[in-house]
C-alpha cells in the first residue's frame, strides 16, 4: 500500500542536567564541588531514500524522538549526550512545518538535513566555584529539545507519467514495458494507487484513472495529480476503440488545467492503446483526427510486438531530448 501524505512529530532529545556534588572519599571529609555536566540532546534528521514506500512506517509511528543527554554525575564524570536519530524520507518528499509553513523538498539520498536541534547540557555545579563562591550548591538543568510538526507529501519521481481515464489501458502498458506488476481489471478504479516499473533507466509511473469532475472531488479526487507534477513525459493513453478519442482528451486535459496549468507544458505522446480492436482504416481516421492536436500520435497493441517495439524507441529518444 502507498502512503503519500502523512503528520509526524519530531522531537530532539532533551540535555541532561548538570550534577550538585561534592567530593567525599576516606581522605576528603569535605571536599569542592565535583558535580559532572549533563550530555547534550540527539538531533533528529531527514535523509532520502530511494524507496517510494518508504513513507507505510508512518502511518501508526507519528512520534519521531531522538534520545536524551545523560545526567551528570559525581566525580566530575560527564553525561553521555544523546544519540542522534535519523530519518528516512522518500525521494521527492515535500516536507512543511505546521507552524512557519516553510518546506523543503528531499532530493538526495546524500544530505542528511536537521530538522530539530538537541537541548545542550546542563552545567554541574563543579562549573559554578569562583573565589567567593567555593561551595556551589546548584547546576544547570539541560535544555529541552526543539519540538517541530512536519506534514510530509510524496510526489512521485518518475520520468514518464501515463494518464488517461479509466481502462485505458495503461496498467497493461506499464506492465509490458516494464518489471511492474500492477493488478488489471476491466472495470473502473482497477489502479487505486500509482505504480511504478523501470524501462532501461527511465521510471514510469501509471497514475489511477481520472474522470470528468476529479480535479474537484469526484471519483478518485485530486489525491494522485500530484505525482505527475514532476514527471517528463506524459503519455496520455485512449482506448482506439472509443468512438470520439478527442473527446476524451479533453476531459483528462481540462482535469489537468483544472488542477495545476503547469501540467499542460510537459512534453506529451498521445498514444492509442488496443489498436488491435479496430480496423486499419478506423485507427488511420482516429489518428488524423487527434493530429488536430499538433501532438505527436502512436498506437500499439499488446498483441503486436512490432509497435511496442518502436513504441520504446520513441519514448527513450523523447526522454533523452527533454534531460
Amino acid at each position: 500500500m502507498l502512503v503519500d501524505e502523512v503528520t509526524v512529530i519530531v522531537k530532539a532529545g532533551d540535555g541532561g542536567n548538570g550534577a550538585v556534588h561534592f567530593r567525599r572519599n576516606a581522605q576528603t571529609a569535605w571536599g569542592g564541588p565535583d558535580g559532572g555536566n549533563g550530555g547534550r540532546g540527539g538531533d533528529v534528521y531527514f535523509q532520502g531514500i530511494d524507496d517510494i514506500l518508504g513513507l507505510r512506517e508512518f502511518r501508526f509511528k507519528k512520534v519521531l524522538a531522538a534520545e536524551n543527554g545523560i545526567h551528570g554525575g559525581r566525580q566530575n564524570l560527564y553525561g553521555r549526550s544523546g544519540q542522534d536519530l535519523l530519518v528516512n524520507i522518500p525521494l521527492g518528499t515535500l516536507v512543511t512545518d505546521t507552524v512557519t509553513q516553510k518546506s523543503f523538498e528531499i532530493t538526495d539520498t546524500i544530505a542528511k538535513l536537521l530538522v530539530a536541534k538537541g537541548g545542550e547540557g546542563g552545567r554541574g555545579n563543579n562549573e559554578f566555584k569562583s573565589a567567593t563562591n567555593q561551595t556551589p550548591k546548584y547546576a544547570e538543568k539541560g535544555g529541552r529539545g526543539e519540538e517541530k510538526t512536519f506534514d510530509l507529501k510524496l510526489r512521485l519521481i518518475a520520468d514518464v507519467g501515463l494518464i488517461g481515464l479509466p481502462n485505458a489501458g495503461k496498467s497493461s502498458l506499464l506492465k509490458v514495458l516494464t518489471n511492474a506488476t500492477p493488478k488489471i481489471g476491466n472495470y473502473p478504479f482497477t489502479t487505486l494507487e500509482p505504480n511504478i516499473g523501470m524501462m532501461n533507466y527511465l521510471a514510469i509511473a501509471d497514475i489511477p484513472g481520472l474522470i470528468e469532475g476529479a480535479s474537484s472531488g469526484k471519483g478518485l479526487g485530486i489525491q494522485f495529480l500530484k505525482h505527475i507534477e514532476k514527471t517528463t513525459v506524459l503519455i496520455h493513453c485512449i482506448d482506439a476503440g472509443t468512438d470520439n478519442p478527442t473527446a476524451l482528451y479533453y476531459i483528462v486535459r481540462n482535469e489537468l488545467q483544472q488542477y495545476n496549468p503547469a501540467l499542460l507544458e510537459k512534453q506529451e505522446i498521445i498514444l492509442l492503446t488496443k489498436h488491435d480492436t479496430v480496423t486499419k482504416e478506423m485507427l488511420l481516421k482516429k489518428t488524423k483526427e487527434l493530429q488536430k492536436m499538433r501532438k505527436h500520435i502512436a498506437s500499439i497493441s499488446l498483441y503486436d510486438d512490432n509497435s511496442l517495439q518502436n513504441f520504446k524507441a520513441h519514448l527513450l529518444k523523447t526522454v533523452m531530448k527533454k534531460t
